[in-house]
């Protein structure tokens, strides 16, 4: 019996079978797709962290330890590669006579590298000209000295006195905040900055250099081969763990500067984040799938439950019934499940170049193993569920009456506003979940332990099942209370046939509204998806603006004294607009801040100046203010609140005269509020009007100048800058800054991750808004065969199915629009971490957007077309086979 009802359904019911099929494969696809590749990406973020560091460990010797000692009982550690110790010395000073000048710096560092150290530790070192070994200067030294490769250096040593040395190669120090670190300090202890003087020497030359001085600290530099936990969190709390041992059995001889710690814990936020994309943006989408098979199930229940009712009479046992049933199920969730996997392996083959997405082998079979284990968990939801609930609660008489003269009753969740209530809770829980204070996800660091709000979720969640069911209560208000109007819309299509066209709709007002609320849910997923997906990309874009400043930036070294006129030197082709920017540094209170001096009027010809940026006016108005009144001043908002200023109110700064070098206070008045600007830090800092600057400090010598290249070329033009002005200035380009700033998160996962969902979500719009209508449109043969006998033109007939399916595209696509905009609102807020800085307003791309809701039209259309083709078949023929 099980091979007769298996061949019967493949026959008579190929289509719903296939439309089941479909919506399973998609929800398996969607979740194993979906895994994969957030465990491929976790990988991933451990490998780029890892990848990052060039030196691993920085394990400083403490006063009256033995180097030797610490040295050896780092290189037994396990997982150590290999240890060299490195010496630093503070100096006092550098000299260097050039060109009958006589050139001195501050105060800085000289390290004594040993042989083998740039081999083991090659990112840690550029060379920029001269020799890659030997006596190597930092290029912000050698610019300050004015210095080349040959020339002679005094290095003014505590307790020695001078000693020269002669310049063999300058280097740029990649990695010079973690290099000069105070070893076992907290973050806010640490440095702001590095040096600005520093000298590399061999290990020897600096021993002989500082023999009889006490003021060299030895630090071993560690490069480590240990096996890694895929996971960031997991691979953190490993190296954590070992660095503390480290520290236990030196019995505190030992001090570890943990740098690929500090990256890993970096990570691990990253992927908790990935995380939190896949269940905010993802499990929507398998949830959609899922229900697209559910309604595909329920679009046959009126002809299923004849069946039941049909093979009841014959003689069948319920539990015979049930049998049937789950054959059913188990046919649609194997083929289901096994589709889904294998459009899960092709979209990974095709877009990432594997199937697994690069996950291993372990973790991608588990992720295919959950989705269709998932899979056959929808399929039993959706077909072998319902059979069991009728096969309880419906008597054969009930089987033969027609689906909607069985309840004419509204669904109890519509009687007691159920869907008033989760938008009201979905609003309270928003309200709560991205306050000023909220921290979605909170990983304190250095601390293994990492959390995450989860509350935050069920604001979203409940919008979009709130939303789904009013756009339910409305299309159901419509399609009851609405027959008048529905009448006069259908009658250009169906003419005499307008009324009974409005009463068909009004009877089926219960399968219209699902088909409505499901296509709604499918475009609201694409939007806020997509949406989301645009802003962060936009978002991504603004932050690389700001850290570099324009399309390329020249920073020259502090100290030196260009003068703004130097802005023609730089304008080559390609370039559009040079703009000198002032940096120097003023104290508030016992403050000291970043001070930035802008040409008002033409400082956004050649960087980006968002409003968002300011507060108390827009960046126009506010660099007006500046114009108008030369000694106004921007400040930024925690400066307003810790000194409580008011606009108009002044603010004295104690700025560096440029010809005594003495502090002198300077009057400016509070003008409103800067909040971030190009190149400047993301704490506090002030900017001013650079004229008034120039004439309160003697000097208008420029500090960068930002140029704006139209966006393109940025590359080429740095490299000629480089070639240009050599070592006097670092030359920086967008191009390069985008890699510098992008997280693990920017860079990996969101691009994979929106990419797999934009496309399902296009596929689900599609299925959601032709797979119903078709189904639905198969299952009333018997409605448009009757109607053709009692007279019904083919051109009516063709009317009533065009009229159901653009009420579907407009309640589909217009409830979709709105829920999807919603979304997308409360998505950007409830998620501000994963943006720097927050978007001022959403980014939408108008060009995904008008793709999916023109394959959602097009599978309608397709769909009402089969539908139209059907009704032509002879009336006769039509009721012989049903």
């Amino acid at each position: 019996m099980n091979t007769s009802w298996a061949g019967g359904l493949a026959r008579h019911r190929a289509g719903r079978l296939l439309a089941a099929v479909a919506g399973i494969a998609l929800a398996v696809a969607l979740i194993a797709a979906l895994g994969s590749f957030l465990t491929a990406s976790k990988a991933t973020m451990t490998q780029r962290a890892v990848r990052s560091v060039a030196v691993d460990w920085q394990v400083e010797v403490q006063p009256g330890a033995d180097p030797k000692a610490v040295l050896s009982l780092v290189r037994k550690s396990p997982a150590t590669r290999d240890a060299l110790p490195v010496g630093f010395a503070h100096t006092s000073g550098f000299t260097a006579r050039v060109q009958g000048s006589t050139q001195t710096t501050g105060p800085g560092m000289a390290l004594g590298l040993p042989l083998g150290y740039r081999h083991l530790f090659p990112d840690e070192i550029r060379t920029l000209s001269g020799s890659p070994t030997g006596v190597l200067l930092a290029q912000q030294t050698a610019s300050n000295l004015h210095a080349a490769p040959g020339d002679t250096v005094g290095i003014q040593l505590p307790g020695t006195g001078l000693r020269h040395v002669r310049v063999d190669g300058v280097v740029d120090l990649p990695q010079a905040d973690s290099l000069f670190q105070k070893v076992g300090a907290p973050t806010q202890s640490q440095p702001t900055a590095p040096p600005d003087n520093v000298v590399l020497l061999p290990a020897d030359r600096l021993a002989s250099l500082t023999r009889g001085s006490g003021n060299v600290t030895t630090q071993i530099h560690v490069a480590r081969a240990a096996r890694l936990p895929s996971d960031p969190a997991a691979a953190f709390t490993t190296v954590t763990g070992a660095a503390h041992n480290l520290e236990a059995k030196s019995a505190g001889g030992a001090l570890v500067g943990n740098n690929l710690g500090a990256a890993l814990d970096s990570a691990r936020q990253d992927a908790l984040y990935a995380q939190i994309l896949f269940l905010f943006l993802g499990v929507p989408g398998a949830v959609l799938a899922a229900a697209l098979t559910a309604a595909v199930a329920s679009a046959g229940g009126p002809r299923r439950r004849q069946e039941q009712g049909l093979l009841r009479l014959r003689g069948l046992r319920p539990r015979q019934i049930i049998a049937l049933a789950g054959l059913e199920a188990a046919l649609v969730s194997i083929a289901g499940g096994l589709c889904g996997l294998g459009i899960a392996a092709l979209t990974g083959r095709l877009a990432f170049g594997a199937a697994s997405f690069g996950a291993s082998a372990g973790s991608w079979a588990v992720w295919y193993g959950i989705a269709f284990v998932l899979g056959t968990a929808v399929a039993a939801g959706a077909v072998l569920v319902p059979a069991l609930r009728d096969l309880r609660s419906v008597t054969v008489a009930d089987t033969r009456k027609e689906n909607g003269v069985r309840s004419l009753r509204s669904p109890w969740w519509m009687r007691y506003g159920l869907d008033f209530a989760l938008l009201i809770g979905s609003w309270l829980v928003f309200r709560s979940s991205s306050g000023n204070q909220y921290a979605l996800v909170l990983a304190p660091e250095g601390v293994p332990s990492i959390s995450v709000s989860y509350w935050a979720f069920l604001g979203p969640a409940l919008l979009w099942i709130g939303a789904a069911l009013l756009v339910w209560r409305l299309t159901l208000l419509a399609l009851t209370h609405g027959r008048p109007a529905l009448a006069r819309l259908a009658r250009p299509l169906t003419a005499t046939l307008a009324g009974t066209t409005a009463a068909v709709l009004s009877r089926r007002r219960r399968q219209l509204a699902r088909s409505v609320v499901l296509l709604a849910l499918a475009v609201s997923f694409a939007v806020s998806t997509a949406v989301f997906n645009a802003t962060y990309h936009q978002q991504a874009e603004v932050d690389a603006r700001l850290t570099n400043g324009a399309d390329v930036t020249v920073t020259e070294p502090p100290g030196a004294h260009v003068p703004p006129g130097a802005a023609g030197t730089l304008k080559v082709p390609g370039v559009r607009q040079v703009e000198p920017l002032q940096h120097r540094f003023a104290y508030v209170g016992s403050d000291l801040q970043d001070l930035y001096g802008v040409r008002p009027g033409t400082i956004a010809k050649a960087t980006s100046l968002q409003d968002a940026y300011f507060a108390g006016g827009t960046a126009r108005q506010l660099m007006q203010r500046l114009a108008q009144r030369p000694d106004n001043l921007l400040v930024s908002a925690e400066t307003v609140h810790d000194f409580q200023l008011s606009p108009g109110d002044t603010v004295n700064l104690r700025v560096q005269d440029a010809h005594t070098k003495a502090l002198r206070t300077v009057p400016f008045h509070y003008a409103g509020i800067v909040k971030e600007f190009p190149t400047a830090p993301k704490d506090s800092f002030f900017v001013a009007n650079a004229a008034y600057i120039a004439k309160a400090t003697g000097s208008d010598a420029a500090g960068a100048f930002l140029l704006d290249t139209g966006g393109t070329h940025q590359q080429q033009i740095a490299a000629h800058l480089r070639r240009q002005l050599g070592t006097s200035a670092t030359i920086t380009d967008l191009t390069q800054t985008r890699g510098t700033v992008g997280t693990s998160l920017t860079s990996v996962d969101l691009a994979g991750l929106t990419r797999i969902e934009l496309a399902f979500a296009v596929l689900l719009a599609a299925g959601a808004g032709g797979l119903v209508l078709a189904l639905g449109l198969a299952e009333r043969r018997r409605t448009f065969a009757i109607a053709t006998v009692l007279g019904a033109k083919q051109r009516q007939l063709r009317g009533m199915v065009l009229t159901e399916a653009l009420l579907l595209t407009a309640g589909g696509l217009a409830g979709g629009a709105l829920i999807g905009w919603a979304l997308s609102e409360m998505l950007v807020k409830v998620l501000t971490g994963v943006f720097d800085p927050p978007p001022a307003t959403l980014s939408v791309p108008a060009a995904y957007l008008a793709l999916t809701a023109g394959a959602a039209v097009a599978a309608i259309l397709a769909a009402a077309l089969n539908g139209i083709r059907r009704a032509r078949r002879p009336a006769v023929e039509e009721l012989r086979d049903l």
